[in-house]
């Protein structure tokens, strides 16, 4: 058995996973804005209490890590949406944690797992998308990741989509997640509705759910999530273009809005000439893993 770990722009999760992909045991944490502020100390603190206790309880064998950012021999090179540079956080955890510890991209990660159990494992082609606190990707060809070298690219999410557009924490401006993350939806929406930025994602879907055309926010909702749809299949479409996939699969919290979103999305792709070859279907998979892609697949 092995541990896998999520780290996510707003969370971190660890679990017990064993040799067929399933998860035995796992714990969460969210990492609040004020936890950010010491963000090393928090994971690794959160990570080696945890680890310490499945380590009494199963037989494990070793540790993998999905983070978001780019990763290079064990060192995370830059998250920006954890707020990292140049650390070293494989080499701290070994010092307290008795097992070998493996790191990669969390979106990687997540290709991975739903590419071997989940959405992907029927197709060749495909690409992978994480829309939650930004947008990460992965291209999976005959079972492999497409290697790109050194360095693991594939940052969908900081494809430009609109010239000196909104900053991003990456530095750059326009960026597609900026535009198109869950994050940011949810914060607009909650913006729009005059919500406490402490009302979860959970609770904003009930609120779409059961809002009716007489609700005074109604069309100003509608507009919102048509917007978001636009901006999202700007980026989706050119990936298609470039890779012409046979499937396209949706981890991160999109797979919770799936009723809100998908066909509104799968829409918009064929009908609004977005695409450079013309499809009868768009073959539109949310992954079946949900958020724990990114667990199992760290530990693959």
């Amino acid at each position: 058995m092995k541990i896998g770990i999520d780290l996510g722009g707003s969370h971190i999760a660890i679990g017990v996973v064993d040799n067929k992909g399933k998860i035995l045991e796992k714990v969460e944490k969210r990492i609040t804005n004020t936890e950010k502020n010491n963000i090393k100390k928090v994971i690794e603190e959160y990570i080696i209490e945890k680890t310490a206790n499945f380590l009494e309880q199963y037989k494990i064998t070793e540790m993998g890590i999905a983070i978001p950012g780019t990763v290079k021999n064990g060192i995370v090179i830059k998250s920006v949406n954890l707020g990292l540079k140049h650390y070293e956080i494989v080499k701290n955890l070994q010092e307290n944690i008795p097992l070998p510890i493996k790191i990669r991209n969390d979106a990687k990660c997540a290709a991975l797992a739903e590419n071997t159990y989940g959405a992907l494992k029927s197709y060749d082609r495909s690409i992978f998308l994480t829309l939650g606190t930004g947008i990460g990707g992965a291209v999976i060809i005959h079972n492999e990741l497409l290697d790109t070298g050194d360095l693991p690219g594939c940052e969908f999410g900081h494809m430009l989509i609109e010239k000196n557009g909104r900053l991003c924490k990456c530095g750059k401006k326009g960026c597609w997640e900026t535009y198109a993350s869950m994050k940011v939806f949810k914060n607009h929406l909650r913006e729009l509705l005059e919500l406490d930025e402490k009302t979860s994602g959970k609770e904003l879907l009930d609120i779409l759910r059961k809002m009716q055309k007489d609700d005074s926010k109604y069309a100003q909702t509608n507009k919102l999530i048509e917007q978001y749809i636009d901006y999202l299949s700007v980026g989706i479409s050119n990936l298609i273009n470039i890779f012409e996939p046979e499937a396209i699969g949706i981890g991160g919290s999109f797979v919770f809005y799936e009723e809100i979103f998908l066909e509104k999305l799968k829409a918009k792709l064929l009908k609004d000439n977005l695409l450079f070859n013309e499809r009868k279907e768009m073959n539109i998979q949310t992954a079946i893993l949900d958020n724990d892609a990114g667990m199992i697949g760290a530990t693959l």
